[in-house]
C-alpha cells in the first residue's frame, strides 16, 4: 500500500505561540486566486480597490483586537491573493476553551471570513515568522507598507 505524504509542520518546534511577542503572518488564498482586490480602474498601474471579499477580510483583521484583548494587529496589507499582518501578543491569554495562540487567531479569522462570504477561499495553514528584533520589525513593517505598490514583483503574482 502506498504511503500518504506527511504534511510538513511549519511552526517552530518548541516555541510557545501564545507567548508575548511579534509575529509576521501571511495567509494565502487557495490556488492563488486573486479574490481580494477588485478590478483595476482604467489607467491604474498598481493598487486596485478591495473586492467585496477583500473588504470582508479587512473587517475581519480590524476585529481581531476587539475579539482578543491580548492581541493587536500592528500593521497589515491585503494583496490580491494573500494578506500580511504583524500580530502582537501583549500577554499570554486564554479564551474559555483554548489558549490565545497565533494558530488559533488565524483559524478563527479564516472561519469568520468563510462564514461571512459563504465559502472558504483559504489555502491550508499559513506562513509565520517570529519577529525577534526591532530592526527585523522595521524591515517587515516597511515590506508590508510597500507590498501593494510592488505587486507585479511579488512572489505570489501570477505572471
Amino acid at each position: 500500500m502506498k504511503e500518504l505524504p506527511v504534511r510538513k509542520d511549519t511552526r517552530l518546534k518548541g516555541h510557545d505561540y501564545s507567548q508575548a511577542g511579534y509575529y509576521f503572518v501571511t495567509i494565502c488564498v487557495k490556488d492563488s486566486h486573486e479574490l481580494l482586490w477588485g478590478e483595476a480602474p482604467v489607467g491604474a498601474h498598481s493598487v486596485r480597490p478591495l473586492s467585496h471579499i477583500g473588504e470582508t477580510a479587512k473587517k475581519g483583521i480590524e476585529n481581531i483586537s476587539q475579539i482578543y484583548d491580548t492581541i493587536d494587529v500592528d500593521k497589515y496589507t491585503i494583496m490580491p491573493n494573500h494578506l500580511h499582518m504583524i500580530l502582537r501578543i501583549k500577554a499570554s491569554g486564554r479564551t474559555l476553551c483554548a489558549p490565545t495562540t497565533v494558530s488559533n487567531v488565524v483559524k478563527q479569522y479564516k472561519e469568520y471570513i468563510t462564514k461571512q462570504i459563504g465559502f472558504s477561499i483559504w489555502q491550508k495553514s499559513f506562513h509565520d515568522h517570529i519577529i525577534r528584533t526591532e530592526a527585523e520589525y522595521q524591515k517587515i513593517w516597511q515590506y508590508i507598507d510597500q507590498n501593494p505598490a510592488r505587486w507585479a514583483d511579488d512572489c505570489y503574482f501570477a505572471k
